[in-house]
């Protein structure tokens, strides 16, 4: 049986989900929700869900209907709540913050950009334990009582002792007649996988220019986190030299100097190689850049490097070129032209915030 208040509960929750998905792509362009972020739980800044009801003018000159006034008048064309200066006495609108759990944010953002789940082809040589209901017992919580095997106790204890009556039949079981669900804990292998992010942070990358990456960053980690149940994520910053962070230095550090994409790739190349070798990983590497390569001879070092030892053994590579008014833009050019349709290269280009939406389909959208 479920109570009322659930049922509220419920429909409210749907309002909200709804509500989130109607406004989601301004909360992945406007990054709002970052800052919010708990362990498990982050706040959704929604408007005020009210229930429609009458207000009542405030001035006492009578009840409905009453009053000066001729048909097609507006109501409250000249009340007091109609922004005149000075201060108020109507309550404005106010925001409401639900919080939501990262796995129902990653279920939106599913639904909403119609990702496809992720098949893992990787396997950690790890296990997780989990409890699966195997069974019925005759002891266990009330939150585990099963009402139908319940019934049926109290039923047969009923019809042997002759207390059935057939013309009143209620059955009013006994503790001797409750039923509980019961468990076993089975081990599995889990998936795991491994996220290698990249960024150009040579004087061409302004502000701007990461924050674009740290919003992008954030939904494909939500996205990420909901396919798998661990999840390692290795930050690798670079102008002409490249070397590994973490996460507060990846987004904050800005240097001037010239571009050497390769060097990136030889540092993936080698974690790849030394640390999460393919077989037992689930490899996802994303490159953010504005496209402003040092030199031909580097983006044909690149390309090798993808092709040989990079794409082979990645589930997704993504690589984002992020609009600078300083950057050249050619990389992504040449990305193009040396990897028609081959998988699992994506590249997409992300002129402002409000190109952060599409890329985000574009890079998760092959499922894989």
């Amino acid at each position: 049986m479920v109570s009322k208040i659930e049922r509220d509960h419920t429909r409210f929750r749907q309002i909200v989900r709804g509500k989130i998905k109607k406004e989601l792509k301004r909360y992945i362009t406007q990054g709002e929700l970052i800052g919010k972020k708990g362990k498990d739980l982050i706040s959704i800044p929604l408007p005020q869900i009210d229930i429609p009801r009458f207000r009542y003018e405030t001035r006492k000159t009578g009840g409905v209907g009453q009053g000066e006034g001729e048909p097609g008048t507006s109501i409250g064309g000249d009340g007091e709540a109609n922004g005149s200066s000075g201060a108020g006495n109507l309550p404005g609108e106010h925001i409401l913050e639900v919080d939501i759990s990262m796995d129902e944010l990653a279920a939106i953002l599913g639904e909403e950009l119609e990702l496809p789940r992720i098949e893992p082809r990787g396997k950690k040589n790890i296990t997780a334990q989990r409890d699966k209901y195997a069974g019925i017992r005759s002891t266990g919580p009330e939150t585990l009582r099963v009402f139908k095997r319940t019934y049926k106790e109290a039923l047969r204890r009923q019809l042997a002792q002759g207390s059935y009556d057939p013309t009143d039949p209620v059955i009013i079981p006994v503790r001797d007649d409750k039923r509980y669900r019961s468990w076993k804990t089975h081990t599995t292998p889990e998936s795991n996988a491994a996220i290698i992010y990249m960024m150009d942070v040579s004087g061409s990358m302004g502000d701007e220019q990461k924050e674009i990456v740290r919003i992008e960053s954030f939904w494909i980690d939500t996205w990420l986190r909901s396919q798998y149940k661990g999840i390692q994520i290795r930050y690798i910053i670079h102008d002409a030299v490249a070397r590994e962070v973490d996460q507060h230095s990846f987004y904050h550090t800005r240097q001037s100097g010239g571009t050497k994409i390769s060097s990136a790739y030889k540092y993936a190349s080698k974690l790849i190689r030394e640390v999460y070798p393919p077989t037992e990983w689930n490899i996802y590497a994303f490159h953010f850049s504005d496209g402003d390569n040092w030199s031909g001879g580097d983006t044909n070092e690149c390309i090798e490097l993808l092709r040989q030892e990079i794409l082979p053994h990645c589930n997704l590579v993504c690589y984002g070129q992020v609009e600078s008014p300083y950057g050249s833009g050619q990389f992504i050019k040449d990305l193009r032209e040396h990897f028609r349709d081959s998988e699992p290269l994506v590249v997409s280009e992300i002129k402002d915030k409000d190109g952060i939406y599409d890329s985000i389909k574009e890079f998760l959208g092959k499922g894989r």
